[in-house]
């Protein structure tokens, strides 16, 4: 039997998992990766929520990690970003997947960073560093999230160059999208920036705030953040959302939930 047989033999679904096929893996770097996998007819997810995706883990108990889904909520397949982990439990042995695989999905996808747990606005900030940009590509394509903004701006912190996965699509304002690109030509704005190598953007979020590059054209408005106009997603590092939230409590943004929305959102599941 060969390991890929025999790996797939290890997967059984049940109540909470589905067993789904890899269908591509793209490798950005040494150090982060994206893959795609079949999403079953009864899956539904709104636009930024995460999901678990595993492996066959210790006396036959499933690995499982929560993921954003990246994909937007109309594609046939389910789209995710990964680091990778030299020793991490599950990472190190997702990293090395390959198209035709089985792996786990969690039936029940959750999560705060959507358009509901939001109140109306002019101005809409995606705020992510690292793996934190996934569930903003599914926001992204989203053709609501056009609808209830009339400026989308997605700001994608990240240590070197190569770890901007998805700068091509993101750069082009997401031309080809088959839902969003006229949209999108108007309204979505990207923003990457990067710490440790020379960029046309180099600093932190925070950086990018004070001095305001962030604010800058082809955005129009304020050069500043307004509770009464702009709402906030933010995603990513522990320390980026942590400082961030208390700038934003301090101007007077109050943080919204699926039961009551407010100004900003972030992913509780993943800041604990």
């Amino acid at each position: 039997m060969s390991d890929r047989i025999a790996a797939a033999a290890k997967l059984a679904p049940s109540a909470a998992l589905t067993v789904e096929e890899v269908l591509r893996v793209r490798h950005w770097n040494d150090h982060l990766f994206s893959f795609s996998i079949s999403r079953p007819a009864s899956f539904r997810f709104r636009s930024g929520e995460f999901v678990m995706i595993g492996l066959p883990g210790g006396e036959g108990r499933p690995l499982l990690r929560a993921y954003s889904i990246a994909s937007p909520a109309w594609s046939d397949e389910l789209e995710f970003l990964s680091i990778k982990v030299p020793d991490g439990p599950l990472t190190s042995r997702l990293q090395k997947i390959r198209p035709g695989d089985p792996v786990y999905l969690g039936r029940k996808p959750t999560g705060t960073l959507v358009a509901d747990a939001l109140l109306p606005g002019k101005r809409l900030f995606l705020l992510s560093t690292g793996t934190g940009l996934a569930p903003f590509l599914s926001l992204a394509r989203d053709p609501d999230i056009y609808e209830r903004f009339s400026q989308i701006v997605l700001v994608h912190c990240v240590r070197q160059v190569s770890d901007l996965a998805f700068r091509e699509e993101l750069e082009s304002q997401l031309a080809g999208d088959p839902l969003v690109q006229d949209q999108a030509l108007l309204q979505f704005h990207y923003l990457p920036t990067v710490t440790r190598q020379p960029f046309r953007n180099e600093g932190r979020i925070d950086t990018l705030i004070d001095n305001a590059r962030l604010f800058g054209p082809p955005l129009t408005g304020p050069h500043h953040f307004d509770p009464a106009s702009d709402r906030i997603m933010m995603c990513g590092s522990m320390a980026m959302i942590r400082d961030l939230q208390a700038r934003f409590a301090a101007l007077g943004f109050k943080e919204g939930s699926n039961a009551a929305p407010g100004d900003f959102v972030i992913e509780r599941a993943f800041v604990g």
